[in-house]
């Protein structure tokens, strides 16, 4: 079941999954990261059927190293429940925001952005809502991480993201980055396709303006980057999947 009512339309979503995933390797030397098997299938199949029930239709995959795997696998998404576009790097890697770039005639307007490593739990709706109600050309959620699960990398006050810091050890970066973003394709006017180029300098751009909004969460994140993340992300999903109805024990 949707978890928007049909009335509140939800918008396109590009969801980054065209790194290397070196800190997999070797497991990543001939698969992608997205096809990883999680808790009896790819990873894949987990992210595309969250982002359906929380009323995501329209995904927009940014893909670069061993892309057709993922083309050959999730096809056009229907099985999944959304409609499944693809926008590739080509021959060099663009980076988080070189593929954004390069995907922007697909998004519109207005989109989510989401990394092709992430299992979230918090819902996307009131992002999007919290998006709609301001005038910021871009929003990072944030969740009060506490150096917990990893290295805290940002500071917030006012209603907006002052620091994004990652790998750093200074006082006051005390939530992190939650792993969902949205943009105005205003973000990223004036930058050149194919471009190389990190999703950092889009935060870095909008912090240094005031445009950079945050949205707290209260959920923690899950990943698949490291083994670590793989291993918690899999102990998640098999316990959803045991409790529900009719599973087996």
């Amino acid at each position: 079941m949707s978890a928007v009512s049909g009335s509140e339309a939800m918008p396109p979503l590009a969801l980054l999954a065209g790194g290397r995933a070196t800190r997999l390797y070797p497991l990543t030397q001939t698969v992608p990261k997205s096809l990883m098997p999680v808790a009896g299938e790819p990873f894949l199949a987990h992210q595309l059927r969250w982002l359906a029930g929380q009323g995501v239709r329209d995904v927009v995959l940014c893909s670069g190293h061993l892309a057709s795997q993922i083309r050959e696998y999730a096809g056009d998404g229907e099985a999944f429940g959304v409609a499944l576009r693809y926008s590739d790097d080509g021959e060099r890697a663009l980076g988080t925001g070189g593929a954004i770039r390069r995907a922007l005639p697909l998004l519109g307007e207005a989109f989510l952005v989401m990394y092709g490593d992430s299992l979230l739990t918090a819902p996307l709706a009131p992002v999007w809502r919290d998006f709609q109600s301001q005038s910021c050309a871009g929003l990072m959620t944030v969740f009060r991480n506490e150096n917990r699960w990893d290295a805290s990398n940002v500071e917030t006050g006012g209603g907006r993201v002052l620091r994004y810091e990652k790998g750093s050890q200074r006082a006051g970066l005390t939530h992190i980055d939650y792993g969902l973003s949205v943009f105005r394709a205003e973000a990223f006017q004036g930058i050149p396709d194919g471009r190389v180029f990190d999703l950092r300098l889009i935060f870095d751009e909008l912090i240094a303006r005031g445009e950079l909004a945050c949205h707290e969460v209260q959920q923690r994140f899950y990943e698949i980057g490291s083994f670590e993340g793989l291993h918690e992300t899999e102990a998640l999903l098999n316990r959803r999947a045991m409790a529900r109805p009719g599973a087996r024990a």
